[in-house]
């Protein structure tokens, strides 16, 4: 992700590259359209599937970086036993000669697109959360009502809060957001609970909410949320417990792997990042 892009950039300060990336695809291929790799000529940064496919993009890329040609071009490919792959679908790579002048169009053209995700709760789970978020394309708002419970060397793409009441901290959440509710207490969770679920009802613009816990945690959730006045239909717009089924391990870490997984199916059901 944008650990990537760092290396390229860096890396092309002192030396030409060639930049493919995949510009069309169809059918079944090893990466979707705007995947990329910088092609140095001892080197690589990225990779645009593996196998026969990327290469022969290599060596293509090496070649004319070896003449000094300094002009584009693009290949269409088609997956098959040829390439030693059998996807059978199609793709268009576009191969650009870059330099060091590139590197500020570059870093604005390959930035990721960053999938909002708010996190209320820096306990253990939390903080496996973050570390299994760092590598993918979400931009993490972490929220504790808690003093210094944040670990330091945070990726750049983690912002911290500390809110109290930590519940305040979601009228001001970007629009679009994907909540996660993990707080120390179930007082802290049924007051953020309620906190998104006005919000949903004044601009119904928080894209998820997942409340950590067991089916009998959001039973009496439920309950209590009614008796403040929000509707069945309201309530149904939280999600708990969150994680993909099937997974009973509560480990953190595999606790973390499985909402992440969820957050991934939710962002491909919408076409985000």
């Amino acid at each position: 992700m944008s650990h990537h892009l760092d290396a390229f950039l860096n890396r092309l300060a002192l030396e030409p590259a060639v930049l493919v990336s995949v510009a069309q695809t169809r059918g079944s291929v090893p990466r979707e359209a705007g995947t990329w790799m910088a092609v140095f000529a001892q080197d690589q940064v990225g990779t645009i599937g593996g196998g026969q496919l990327e290469w022969a993009a290599l060596q293509q890329a090496r070649q004319r970086l070896a003449a000094g040609d300094t002009r584009p071009w693009e290949q269409s490919v088609a997956l098959g036993p040829s390439l030693g792959q059998c996807c059978g679908g199609h793709l268009v790579l576009r191969c650009e000669p870059v330099g060091a002048a590139d590197a500020a169009a570059l870093r604005q053209r390959l930035l990721p697109r960053l999938t909002p995700v708010a996190l209320f709760g820096g306990g253990h789970v939390g903080r496996a959360l973050v570390q299994a978020l760092a590598p993918l394309p979400f931009a993490v708002h972490w929220v504790d009502s808690r003093d210094e419970v944040f670990p330091p060397d945070l990726p750049d793409q983690v912002h911290t809060e500390h809110s109290d009441p930590v519940q305040a901290a979601v009228a001001d959440l970007v629009p679009g957001a994907h909540v996660l509710i993990m707080s120390f207490s179930h007082a802290e969770d049924l007051d953020i609970v309620a906190a998104c679920l006005r919000r949903q009802r004044e601009r119904a613009d928080l894209r998820w909410v997942g409340l950590i816990g067991s089916r009998t945690k959001w039973a009496s959730f439920r309950h209590r949320l009614a008796e403040r006045g929000f509707s069945a239909a309201e309530l149904d717009q939280v999600t708990c417990p969150i994680g993909l089924p099937g997974i009973v391990d509560k480990a953190p870490e595999v606790i973390a792997a499985s909402v992440v997984a969820q957050l991934l199916l939710l962002c491909e059901a919408v076409g985000a990042p």
